[in-house]
């Protein structure tokens, strides 16, 4: 008795698991890019705001940040309280389009507040914020 053989299959390419593996590594990207292009600042006790919009400027934005401790950064480098005006002007002679956030503690003195301000703003800043955080109960809205 003769016993029949079958031809051998063409080998295929399997789409469905390839398809799958490409959405998942996608979606793993962009969600890592977008906790990447948050803010470039510091982390610290921001005060509270009913009024507070989220806004993501990305990488548009000069971050100058005051912390409870007196010390002052830019983009998460330390900057000298008397050098902040000469740093924020070096920065923006590279990209006049930027916007300078001010990201400060809410346990800062109003004056240092007020000082970084002028310090930005006679560096020549066209468009300055503030970091605020949302009121208690307003899930809504973010910083």
């Amino acid at each position: 008795m003769r016993v029949r053989q079958r031809p051998p299959e063409k080998a295929r390419i399997e789409l469905i698991p390839m398809i799958d593996t490409m959405a998942f590594l996608l979606v793993f990207f962009m969600i890592a890019s977008l906790a990447m292009s948050q803010q470039a600042g510091l982390p610290v006790r921001l005060p509270r705001a009913q009024s507070a919009d989220a806004q993501t400027w990305g990488d548009r934005s000069l971050v100058v940040t005051l912390d409870a401790e007196g010390s002052i950064f830019l983009n998460k480098d330390a900057v000298a309280p008397g050098s902040l005006g000469a740093e924020v002007q070096r920065r923006l002679a590279a990209r006049p389009n930027l916007i300078v956030v001010i990201n400060a503690d809410s346990n800062v003195r109003h004056g240092r507040v007020v000082a970084a301000m002028d310090a930005v703003k006679k560096a020549g800043a066209a468009q300055m914020a503030f970091a605020t955080q949302p009121a208690q109960g307003d899930s809504s809205r973010g910083q």
